[in-house]
């Protein structure tokens, strides 16, 4: 008998995204359901109400925008079953995406795997590349200069796209839209950092579970549908800027403090000039726009941000 999962969806005005995503889940979670707990984080288009009804679904109003860690967190404490499923309600499941990872998991000699992912397709149906390494200050100083996009940096960054991901294979850390995680360890490491307001939050949960002596795998053996891009992109300034300050606060969090602060001069003075370069490139004069509002509360909240201190919204 396979133990059952709890799945958790935070939901931001996914629209009718949720509805598809809670249903693929109750359509195909029979006998290894326990709770399905959908947080909502103060959405305004009535996504929220729309599963309200469903049976076996609980809602959860938050009543403003917590972040999807502290979200995550207040839904994973509504069930007490021995997995947990983070899920993007911009996902689609189907049989095998929830139970050939449970029984994955299950099995004695995966008994030190405290997190696994799956693959994810895209809309044309192929495979996304959903696995990263952790970061270094070299990897996030690629990242922002850009030069991981080149093909002959490519497995120097943090993304593992140099690789199919058409194997079964251990991995540093797996996408936050489909991540399943054994109760015990996330319970262990207090869940969710939730001064991450959005990206970065299962990165450091994943690292803090691999120096905990877990491993985290990625599993071919199963598939589920993802959108990508999320709600997210609805706010692409407000989008770059949460993406910057996670980035640094990891940095101040989990790198010696000279690296953090090469960290800070590389993200908030040189890259601001290679993004707005790349955007007049393009001619894109809605993204200098975009970059530099990001720039402008990365800045003025960075005393916050390097004193390590919690989650705000500018």
């Amino acid at each position: 008998m396979v133990s059952k999962v709890d799945i958790v969806v935070v939901n931001w005005n996914a629209g009718s995204q949720l509805g598809e995503c809670i249903a693929s889940v109750m359509e195909n979670g029979a006998g290894i359901l326990g709770q399905v707990v959908v947080v909502d984080n103060g959405s305004t288009d009535g996504s929220a109400d729309d599963v309200a009804g469903m049976s076996g679904v609980k809602v959860v109003r938050a009543g403003e925008n917590l972040g999807f860690g502290a979200a995550c967190n207040l839904g994973a404490g509504k069930g007490d079953s021995s997995y947990i499923l983070f899920l993007n309600p911009d996902t689609r499941v189907d049989r095998e995406s929830l139970g050939v990872p449970l029984e994955f998991m299950e099995r004695p000699e995966n008994a030190d795997v405290g997190i696994c992912g799956i693959q994810l397709l895209d809309e044309p149906g192929g495979v996304s590349c959903s696995c990263s390494r952790f970061p270094t200050l070299t990897r996030l100083v690629l990242g922002a200069l850009g030069v991981e996009k080149l093909p002959a940096f490519r497995a120097a960054g943090m993304k593992m796209a140099e690789w199919d991901h058409g194997d079964t294979r251990p991995v540093d850390q797996v996408m936050g839209a489909f991540f399943l995680m054994r109760r015990d360890l996330f319970e262990t490491l207090g869940g969710f950092d939730e001064r991450f307001f959005v990206y970065f939050e299962e990165v450091d949960l994943s690292y803090r579970a691999c120096e905990a002596g877990w491993r985290s795998v990625f599993l071919a053996g199963a598939q589920a549908f993802h959108a990508g891009g999320g709600t997210s992109s609805q706010v692409k300034a407000h989008r770059l800027f949460y993406s910057l300050r996670s980035r640094l606060l990891y940095g101040f969090k989990h790198f010696p403090r000279v690296q953090a602060w090469v960290l800070v001069g590389v993200t908030g003075v040189i890259e601001p000039i290679i993004r707005t370069l790349w955007c007049l490139g393009r001619g894109d004069m809605a993204g200098v726009r975009h970059t530099w509002s990001a720039y402008r509360m990365l800045w003025r909240g960075m005393g916050r941000i390097v004193r390590g201190e919690g989650r705000f919204v500018p």
